[in-house]
């Protein structure tokens, strides 16, 4: 049945899917094929100390963990690469596909797209270190969906170990309908592995992906699974948990994520408060509204955990 099935693969999103709560999501739900990290880049003086520690394989759990670059070029890649490369990870993923603007106008991220000759160079990383296995996470376009057709020559002669491809343009960020007939174009022309990216939040959606798409080597979620971190899981499995044992999960990812940033984080009731409230931003879009609200108007630790055992409790 595992064969039969879609690689879930979890998405990198800034701020959310960092090593605790990548380490808590594969001790409590699992289903996770490989987890991504959050672009890692070179600044003024090298890679910033917390993308160092979110790297530190000592840190991470996980089974199988990806780190992502981002780079405009090979030799900026080279740069990361020199820093990281000790920790012993044999693949990485280079970083198309960011459409913060303040990353795209700098000509990284999807800002690279419209320009095949600057997106050769920084897949010349491949052929640096034929060592290692890299792969390309991407969107149809910065502007335009056809604007991924104009790079298929690039990738195709690439050594990549697979595509990755969020089915919107960089201009469209994360609103508006994904565009799956550009993505199926696409998908069928490039001779890598094709991995679907965008607007996957249930199981008749992976059942109708699969359906659509017999082609595709899986699928990478990420509001997805910070909404629903159960359905991975499920996806796998063929069965959906019942009700106790999603919100067990659940309590479980929420206490350690709680426990460690209660830990970790120096500024104190404040910081800690606003950092939980981030991931209710995704968490149980479905939940009663008032119960939410409760949440993210909490002053105080005690009355933000009260306002969460009863959502939980109610869902």
């Amino acid at each position: 049945m595992t064969d039969e099935r879609l690689k879930i693969y979890m998405a990198p999103m800034q701020g959310y899917t960092d090593v605790p709560f990548r380490n808590s999501f594969e001790k409590r739900f699992g289903g996770v094929e490989a987890y991504y990290t959050p672009f890692v880049r070179w600044e003024r003086e090298g890679v910033r100390r917390k993308d160092m520690r979110d790297l530190n394989p000592e840190a991470n759990r996980v089974t199988r963990l990806v780190p992502q670059i981002m780079a405009g070029s090979a030799d900026e890649a080279d740069a990361v690469l020199g820093q990281i490369g000790g920790w012993g990870y044999k693949e990485f993923d280079l970083n198309m596909g960011c459409a913060f603007p303040v990353v795209a106008k700098k000509g990284k991220g999807c800002g690279i797209l419209p320009y095949p000759e600057r997106v050769e160079d920084l897949l010349r990383i491949a052929e640096r270190h034929p060592e290692l296995s890299f792969s390309v996470k991407m969107r149809l376009g910065y502007d335009d969906p056809s604007e991924c057709m104009a790079l298929l020559p690039v990738l195709n002669q690439a050594r990549l170990s697979g595509v990755v491809v969020h089915a919107r343009t960089g201009r469209q960020q994360y609103k508006g309908d994904c565009d799956r007939e550009a993505f199926a174009r696409f998908a069928r022309e490039c001779v890598h592995p094709v991995v679907y990216n965008g607007g996957v939040s249930t199981l008749d959606e992976l059942d109708a992906l699969r359906g659509e798409m017999p082609y595709l080597d899986g699928v990478m979620i990420g509001r997805g699974l910070l909404a629903s971190p159960w359905l991975a899981a499920e996806y796998r499995c063929g069965t959906g948990w019942d009700k106790e044992r999603r919100m067990s999960a659940l309590r479980g990812l929420h206490g350690d994520l709680l426990d460690h940033y209660a830990r970790t984080l120096e500024g104190g009731e404040k910081q800690l408060l606003t950092r939980m409230k981030t991931f209710w931003e995704y968490l149980c879009p479905d939940a009663d509204r008032k119960a939410r609200k409760k949440i993210l108007k909490a002053r105080n630790v005690p009355e933000y955990t009260q306002a969460v055992f009863r959502l939980l409790q109610e869902m």
